[in-house]
């Protein structure tokens, strides 16, 4: 006998939603730091700025509001975005050189053993990592280039 639990699954993650005092404002921010594209959806006058790095397969939507301000107990511990191991390299560069974000270069990022990973908040306090599983190609990158912000 079939499970019916097996005939049916969720196709994804549509998206995580994320308080920010202003929405375009984050939206460029995040536009400029992670490379996240607008997703207007029609419903921006009322409804989340949905920003995407997939066409909009997976959206990270846009509150307006208090960032602090989620029911006690429950809200997102962190979202991690998945990139490439030559990007992994460009984020880390861009999050050391922007102010508002408490990232010290290449001496910040993780090692997985299978990935590696660097962990920020984004201006507004919410928090998030990216991660890359090009394992070989990060470790060799800090091997030659040493810890600390490429250049």
């Amino acid at each position: 006998m079939t499970d019916q639990s097996d005939d049916v699954r969720v196709e994804g993650i549509d998206h995580v939603e994320c308080y920010v005092p202003d929405r375009r404002e984050a939206a460029e921010w995040y536009r400029k730091t992670l490379g996240l594209e607008t997703n207007e959806m029609g419903w921006e006058s009322y409804g989340p700025l949905m920003v995407t790095s997939d066409a909009g397969a997976t959206n990270l939507a846009l509150f307006e509001g208090d960032p602090s301000g989620a029911e006690p107990g429950v809200g997102f511990h962190r979202v991690a975005f998945r990139i490439d191991g030559e990007g992994f390299f460009e984020i880390v560069d861009r999050l050391t050189a922007d102010p508002t974000v408490d990232v010290d270069g290449r001496d910040d990022v993780r090692d997985h053993t299978y990935s590696f990973s660097v962990y920020f908040s984004d201006p507004y306090g919410n928090p998030f990592e990216v991660t890359t599983y090009e394992y070989a190609f990060v470790e060799e990158a800090l091997s030659v280039d040493g810890p600390g912000p490429s250049g």
